[in-house]
């Protein structure tokens, strides 16, 4: 069987990371998503995908609380494909992945909390579709989760768990200029959730958050979320319009909050950025060699640096503390611009 040599570098970079981290290979259960979306010969034009423009659609992650884990977001699908389409290969795909994982009364919840995702509109207004997620580790596939594209307005809530919805009607009734973007599905081994994640489309002040954390039983975590984010931000509490989002989900411990700062949006990221997030980890020990364990297996054999950091989360709910997550341009999918290729 014929594979495109676009999708063996991806599936080649995929293996020789998971060495690196002795980890289960992701490649493997992703192959065939891989292989039906890395089917163009030219690899520019993948650099229309919404999941990272003008780099492969293949996001790695860093995670503090799955510090032994490869974390893969994949856009599936190439450029020109239907959101419909993306939405419903993502569907079978997390299906199928979730009988192998927790077996069918997983599927069935699965099929239950997905159920009004997957017939917004008609599917007239979906734009990109859905993204899929998955983490490995050395003993193979540990979650499996489902991004899937949210509308604006009562839709974005219809459906939703009822604690979800009474999380979510907290942070809308308390947080302005907060837009739905899309709500995740995850299944792990043992246990599933369901978050609702949106996008702060006006300024943020930090501080703002206390009033919605507290009434969430979470406002104790502000003061170390402020204290992380002020120092690998160079002191910067206030957030411009479309830099942040913020995620909303409820589980065993209850409310669960995580807020993603975008550094491309953000003016004068400090050049020692990952150096303040290092000194941040530095009483955290296991968490700190953890990521440096990560960033050394995603870096290039030839090359001193895995790539550019595009985005820097928190996540906490009442019984953990904010824990860092760390998402990556790698530098071996970024693409060309424009500009470049003319030239």
């Amino acid at each position: 069987m014929f594979t495109h040599p676009l999708a063996n570098r991806v599936k080649h970079k995929l293996s020789r990371w998971a060495d690196h981290l002795n980890t289960a290979n992701p490649a493997g259960d992703l192959e065939p998503l891989l292989e039906r979306t890395f089917v163009r010969d030219d690899p520019a034009a993948y650099g229309r995908n919404m999941l990272m423009p003008m780099a492969l659609p293949v996001e790695p992650s860093f995670a503090e609380d799955q510090p032994d884990k490869m974390r893969i977001t994949l856009q599936p699908l190439p450029p020109e494909a239907p959101g419909i389409d993306r939405r419903d290969t993502v569907t079978a795909a997390m299906r199928s992945f979730v009988n192998g994982l927790a077996g069918r009364e997983a599927v069935r919840w699965f099929d239950q909390a997905s159920e009004p995702h997957r017939g917004f509109h008609g599917n007239a207004a979906l734009n990109y579709g859905a993204f899929f997620g998955t983490a490995h580790d050395r003993n193979g596939l540990h979650t499996t989760k489902v991004y899937y594209e949210t509308p604006e307005g009562q839709g974005a809530i219809d459906g939703l768990p009822p604690n979800l919805v009474r999380v979510v009607m907290t942070a809308l009734q308390g947080i302005p200029g907060l837009k739905p973007l899309f709500t995740t599905i995850a299944a792990r081994r043992d246990a599933g959730e369901q978050r609702l994640t949106f996008a702060c489309t006006t300024p943020l002040k930090l501080s703002d958050l206390q009033p919605t954390l507290d009434v969430l039983g979470l406002g104790h975590r502000l003061g170390s979320i402020m204290q992380t984010l002020g120092l690998v931000l160079g002191g910067k509490f206030d957030l411009p319009a479309h830099s942040t989002l913020l995620a909303f989900g409820h589980g065993p411990a209850g409310p669960d909050f995580e807020i993603y700062v975008l550094l491309s949006a953000i003016d004068d990221v400090p050049p020692s950025f990952l150096s303040l997030l290092t000194m941040g980890l530095a009483e955290r020990p296991r968490s700190l060699r953890a990521l440096e364990r990560w960033m050394g297996a995603l870096t290039p054999e030839d090359d001193y640096w895995p790539g550019r950091f595009s985005i820097i989360s928190l996540r906490t709910n009442r019984v953990s503390p904010p824990r860092v997550s760390l998402y990556l341009r790698p530098a071996e999918f970024e693409l060309p611009t424009p500009e470049q290729t003319a030239a």
